[in-house]
């Protein structure tokens, strides 16, 4: 019996999720914080991933203490601190800004198909991270990444491509993490052995 479910995710002791959906054969590790988030089919993120406001795509790797959709204090006005929109926390008669929270939950950050986002990350809210890309360990990301590129350094900054721009396109073209669960098994051994631009020519891509 295979671990991972294409009906049920599985989720980890100690994760808070709130406000999530979950595709197939999606895994959320131990301590994980999970909210107002979608994964895409086959992604997963490992122990202590702390993801808000996210679009996430499908086969995302999303390794350990990740944060994604970071949240921002409010910078213009005479404080930051949280009692100026948790305020029902502080005082009987007053509300949470219900405005603020609806704008932080708008300023989505949005994850690709195909990625690897490295330990300790960071993605900031309204950050895309293009299909392919990979974002190195301790990086911060404050501005989108190209598909199939590798950025690294704080705040993130292009290494190199991880597959030839010619490459990339074709790859996206043949949308392999579209295909049904049957058939990305009857390709598996070409996924482990081919090199992309082979796997393209065996492919159709």
């Amino acid at each position: 019996m295979t671990r991972l479910s294409a009906t049920q995710p599985v989720i980890h002791d100690a994760c808070s999720i709130t406000d999530s959906t979950f595709g197939a054969y999606v895994e959320i590790g131990q301590g994980s914080r999970i909210a107002y988030s979608e994964f895409g089919d086959y992604s997963y993120c490992d122990r202590f991933a702390d993801i808000a406001n996210a679009s996430i795509g499908k086969f995302a790797n999303i390794a350990s203490y990740t944060r994604i959709g970071a949240t921002d204090h409010p910078l213009d006005t005479a404080a930051c601190h949280h009692f100026l929109y948790r305020s029902a926390d502080y005082w009987e008669d007053a509300e949470d800004d219900a405005a603020f929270f609806e704008h932080r939950r708008a300023r989505r950050a949005r994850i690709g198909h195909d990625t690897w986002l490295g330990h300790n990350c960071m993605i900031k809210p309204e950050v895309t991270v293009g299909d392919g890309a990979v974002v190195a360990s301790g990086a911060i990301v404050t501005r989108n990444v190209a598909p199939y590129t590798i950025v690294a350094g704080t705040p993130a900054k292009v290494m190199r491509r991880r597959q030839p721009e010619a490459i990339a396109e074709r790859l996206i073209a043949l949308a392999w993490w579209d295909w049904d669960h049957a058939r990305l098994r009857a390709a598996l051994e070409d996924f482990r052995a081919l090199s992309a631009e082979a796997f393209l020519e065996r492919y159709g891509g």
